[in-house]
């Protein structure tokens, strides 16, 4: 069988979700069975196994991408598997795996900020409606999601008649970055650490308003942010509290923060997966994160879960932390339930998959 795996995702840059996501099941993909990569920048061989067999096409944005499986075709792949559902499907001879990791923008239609005018004109105009995700999902042969609470919303809206497969995404090991340094742990954690972006529907302000709750605690919020967005949300923060904007971190800063004495946060209003929260769970961190269906699927008993609309709601869980049999209990039970999310586990259900096509 000759397996294609849409490595076009990738950035070159920084690793945003889709990019992490591609990169770490193409990886462990690699390891279990023969995989032609497709590309769109040679740089992006460099997260990509040694001397990994490749193909290099257009960019995903490119105005060729309708014509994407047309060029395919000259290259006779059996199966291909794109991270994303964007691959034009015209004129296919293959059978094909398309991905949709949420439906967070019909909730929330922003369209990410890095992508061009056109682009993000007509993002907007596809997520109107129902009906172009459902031409897009129905041209492939099975459709793949990151958890059971996405395939479970598509399936409440009849999103695609294909077959939903759930290929988790899975958390990094950040202890790996930290060397011989040690977890810091006080009987009252003073780091609060929110990892992840600042659109308006990650409610970072739920966070900001609630330390007015939180006296000689820091808020750490580490990725990068526009200038006006963070005047916006410094505007929000209560007289001498201590809220800190990074302004984008290194994997290893990362690891390094949460290390430090810390609790991982987040408000968030949907998710697709919550990295971060798996990360931090990996890692033996605790957690207190918004009351929602993913968030209880990825953390189980292993995190505290507030209103996302209630400030004082997420500083009491918070304060909760300060019981240290809490804070025990919740390690355990989180690094229980995340072992079940693993790289290896994910490429296998892949592979399966396309065994079946």
């Amino acid at each position: 069988m000759r397996l294609f795996f849409d490595a076009r995702y990738i950035r070159i840059d920084f690793h945003d979700g889709i990019s992490r996501y591609t990169t770490e099941l193409g990886k462990a993909l690699a390891t279990i069975t023969p995989v032609t990569f497709i590309i769109s920048d040679k740089a992006q061989l460099k997260f990509l196994p040694a001397h990994a067999e490749h193909v290099i096409i257009h960019s995903t944005t490119s105005a060729k991408e309708p014509l994407t499986s047309i060029i395919l075709n000259k290259y006779n792949p059996d199966v291909v598997f794109s991270p994303m559902q964007t691959m034009g499907t015209i004129g296919r001879r293959f059978k094909l795996i398309l991905t949709l990791h949420d439906m967070i923008y019909y909730h929330h239609r922003t369209p990410p900020h890095h992508l061009n005018m056109a682009i993000k004109l007509g993002w907007r105009a596809f997520h109107m409606t129902y009906i172009p995700q459902r031409i897009t999902l129905n041209s492939a042969d099975v459709v793949a999601t990151v958890s059971h609470t996405s395939k479970s919303e598509f399936e409440r809206v009849n999103l695609t008649k294909r077959p939903i497969v759930v290929i988790p995404n899975a958390p990094q090991r950040l202890e790996k970055f930290l060397g011989d340094k040690k977890i810091i742990r006080s009987e009252s954690p003073r780091n609060l650490v929110y990892m992840g972006s600042f659109m308006e529907y990650k409610n970072v302000e739920t966070l900001i308003k609630g330390m007015e709750f939180l006296p000689g605690k820091t808020l750490h919020l580490l990725s990068r942010i526009a200038p006006n967005r963070k005047a916006a949300l410094q505007s929000l923060a209560p007289h001498d509290a201590e809220v800190i904007f990074h302004g984008g971190v290194s994997d290893q800063q990362y690891a390094e923060i949460l290390a430090n004495d810390a609790v991982l946060v987040s408000g968030s209003l949907n998710e697709g997966y919550g990295l971060p929260l798996a990360e931090s769970l990996e890692m033996g961190i605790p957690a207190v994160v918004s009351d929602l269906p993913i968030h209880n699927e990825v953390a189980g008993q292993g995190a505290l879960y507030f209103d996302p609309l209630n400030a004082k709601d997420f500083a009491d869980k918070v304060r909760n932390l300060d019981d240290t049999l809490i804070v025990r209990d919740l390690i355990k039970e989180g690094q229980k339930h995340i072992s079940q999310y693993r790289w290896s586990i994910s490429a296998k259900i892949l592979l399966n998959t396309t065994k079946k096509l």
